[in-house]
């Protein structure tokens, strides 16, 4: 009986630890190899929202592409819908259309290279992503430049011989 006790008491002393680097993981974005349905693709990411399950993630392969994932409010999305949704940041709103990716559960968008919503992605404090029917989250935009950067430097590069065959 002691040792059931010590095997829990040990899984919830691992939890408990584990949940405060979850909650600092949403504190700035980051720069890191995903994995993506062909292969690893740089992706600029971080996470938010009302229980800091939602996150905003930028990739590119020829031009960049904004991905949305709502989080646990996005569970029951209908395959082939769009939505309006407002970035607000610094004294600035974008508006963009976002298609459902029924692949993956998020909306996404394609962006130009100078495209004004990646502008503001790169301004300090937080943005706000709304749409009337999903309801808003907030993201902070701590590290956003560095991260946002570092994934449209590789925009439009070739992949390595044998990738995505």
């Amino acid at each position: 009986m002691r040792a059931k006790y010590l095997v829990v008491a040990g899984a919830a002393a691992a939890l408990q630890a584990a949940q405060p680097a979850f909650a600092a993981s949403c504190s700035s974005w980051s720069a890191k190899m995903e994995e993506d349905e062909g292969g690893k693709v740089l992706t600029a990411s971080v996470c938010g929202g009302p229980k800091g399950d939602a996150h905003l993630m930028l990739t590119c392969f020829d031009t960049p592409v904004l991905s949305y994932d709502l989080g646990a409010s996005g569970q029951q999305l209908e395959p082939g819908i769009s939505g309006s949704f407002d970035f607000k940041a610094d004294g600035k709103t974008v508006t963009k259309t976002l298609q459902l990716e029924a692949m993956y559960n998020y909306f996404t968008v394609d962006l130009a290279r100078a495209d004004p919503l990646l502008d503001l992605l790169r301004s300090k404090g937080a943005v706000s992503v709304s749409a009337a029917k999903y309801g808003q989250g907030s993201f902070p935009l701590k590290g956003s430049s560095a991260a946002i950067g570092k994934v449209l430097a590789q925009c439009g590069k070739a992949k390595p011989a044998g990738d995505g065959d």
